[in-house]
């Protein structure tokens, strides 16, 4: 595990080649569409808030990786950092509740917030990070529940990514306790 954790050769070297590949290839899909079909039309602030989004994922995923050799720890880091990608992205796109515009919306950016705040506090311990990401998971539920009225669909949109919050809860309370 030293060798993943220091960024040496070998598997963990290739992984982190792997994913930021892969973080390039998603930043390039859409500049490729464009040059196919009018359907795709990004301008370069969509390109720069897409670099910033799938780049700072990949910076905490590799400080992750760096704070601790446990693959549940980690897997946990990947479920929050999910959900707060895909608020983002969704949020930024379409929005969850009505458009991107909508004011609403950014409660679930308060979400992330509180997700990010609750970790800190917890010193990126897994059993505090349980808590946090639980929480996470309840305010997503709530906000989401509370948009039900002025856009169904998008409230149950969002209510799901309380789904991801509970994955993360879930993996991080194992990682505190791991099975005997």
């Amino acid at each position: 595990m030293a060798e993943i954790a220091h960024g040496g050769g070998g598997r963990g070297n290739m992984w982190r080649v792997a994913l930021w590949g892969l973080a390039a290839a998603l930043l390039a899909l859409p500049a490729v569409a464009m040059r196919f079909t009018d359907e795709v039309q990004w301008s370069a602030g969509d390109f720069v808030f897409a670099a910033v989004l799938i780049g700072g994922v990949g910076l905490v995923f590799e400080l992750a990786v760096r704070l601790t050799p446990s693959p549940t720890y980690r897997a946990g880091a990947a479920a929050a950092l999910a959900a707060a990608f895909l608020i983002c992205w969704a949020n930024g796109a379409v929005g969850m509740i009505g458009d991107e515009g909508d004011r609403y919306n950014l409660l679930f950016y308060g979400v992330i917030l509180l997700a990010l705040a609750g970790a800190a506090i917890a010193r990126f311990r897994a059993a505090g990070m349980a808590r946090a990401m639980l929480a996470a998971a309840v305010v997503q539920a709530a906000a989401g529940l509370a948009g039900l009225a002025a856009d169904p669909l998008g409230a149950a949109f969002s209510t799901a990514f309380a789904g991801l919050w509970l994955l993360a809860a879930w993996l991080f309370r194992r990682a505190a306790n791991p099975p005997a």
